[in-house]
């Protein structure tokens, strides 16, 4: 009988013990981030791709060129870049894309006005609804306009979850 009581205050507390760990606030979000990739952060971000390693640098989207036609809500006119990850796995027709994988969109007006600057960055374990994307956007100086989990982003997106949620080829 002594047993049987001790078992369940015993339960309760291990119930507990997993509640309490489950509310604890992360830190940064750096756990994921690959070697050598910025972390979780907008403004890190933008420093990495603009100063780190500048993405107008990098190779265009597998069989992009510059100032293709775009659609709503980025622009009349797109240009798309990729990292060497991004770029490896694209080439290969791998999905998902790999930890560290970085895709920047510049968003042209019809008159070819650069009006703002998107991101998708993959960060492990960031948001696996969301397939692990963080998103960015920002305006040509870098002021950023929106970032992380992007409700705006993934909803348009997510249609594409089969292809990593990348909406820029049309199929991988």
């Amino acid at each position: 009988m002594r047993i049987r009581s001790l078992a369940v205050p015993a339960l309760l507390m291990g119930i507990f013990f997993l509640f309490a760990i489950s509310c604890v606030k992360e830190g940064p979000r750096e756990v994921g981030v690959a070697p050598g990739a910025p972390a979780v952060d907008a403004q890190t971000l933008w420093s990495h791709i603009t100063q780190s390693s500048p993405y107008t640098s990098w190779r265009l989207f597998p069989g992009k060129g510059k100032l293709y036609k775009g659609t709503v809500p980025h622009g009349a006119l797109l240009t798309t870049y990729v990292n060497k990850g991004a770029r490896k796995a694209l080439a290969d027709k791998t999905v998902p894309l790999p930890n560290g994988a970085i895709i920047v969109k510049e968003n042209y007006s019809p008159k070819k006005e650069l009006k703002a600057i998107t991101v998708m960055y993959k960060v492990a374990g960031y948001n696996p609804k969301g397939n692990d994307w963080y998103w960015a956007k920002y305006t040509p100086g870098g002021k950023v306009l929106a970032s992380g989990s992007v409700p705006m982003c993934i909803t348009c997106h997510k249609g594409r979850k089969v292809f990593d949620y990348i909406m820029t080829s049309p199929g991988i």
